[in-house]
């Protein structure tokens, strides 16, 4: 079976993503060092986050995986953040002025929207896959798919061919990135039933084939 290495920040739903691993035939090993990441044998990396992003980032470079990440994507083995686990791969967050892991270039920026739209952005909303051939995603309609969303920032990315994906909230933002094997999404996977496992099921196929 794949198993995947689920690193544990200490800030984020591990419970969510690891069953949601299990449900796709993965074999989630939570880590929380960079020894643990190596002794795991995993051939995936997950990077899940909830909360505060100053929180997130502290927490990595705390455990020193914050190299284990920025090697992990530079030698191009599968990756996948989530939520927080996406916003801290960028260089600058408005959210607390932090400087983030400067894995991809751009920022993290607070939604600024009419009052209508209710901040943080939280629910149901569509998502329109815009990268063509992604592995991560196979199987779903590129015009559009439902996941769910919890956030008050969203990633601005310097390089428009990082982009994945993208959604509307009173004005187009980025969704989901894709470069190589390195994938995030601002959406959690996990909170969006059939058509989140199928993220991981694609996820774990990248693995499988790397």
């Amino acid at each position: 079976m794949t198993e995947i290495a689920v690193i544990d920040n200490g800030i984020c739903n591990l419970r969510s993503v690891t069953k949601a691993l299990e449900a796709v035939g993965v074999v989630p090993r939570v880590v929380r060092t960079p020894e643990e990441v190596a002794a795991s044998g995993a051939r995936g990396l997950v990077l899940p986050g909830v909360g505060a992003l100053r929180d997130c980032v502290a927490a990595l470079r705390a455990a020193r995986l914050d190299a284990t990440v920025r090697d992990w994507i530079a030698a191009d083995r599968p990756f996948l953040g989530v939520c927080l686990g996406m916003q801290a791969l960028f260089e600058h967050s408005e959210e607390g002025n932090i400087t983030g892991l400067g894995i991809l270039p751009g920022r993290v920026v607070r939604f600024r929207r009419p009052p209508e739209f209710k901040i943080p952005h939280m629910g149901w909303n569509t998502v329109r896959f815009t990268q063509s051939g992604s592995p991560l995603a196979a199987g779903l309609a590129a015009e559009g798919e439902a996941f769910y969303f919890v956030h008050s920032f969203h990633c601005e990315p310097s390089d428009r061919a990082l982009l994945l994906a993208e959604s509307d909230y009173g004005g187009a933002f980025c969704a989901a990135i894709g470069r190589g094997r390195c994938f995030a999404t601002q959406f959690h996977p996990e909170k969006s039933q059939a058509k989140g496992l199928r993220i991981y099921r694609n996820f774990a196929a990248v693995v499988a084939a790397a």
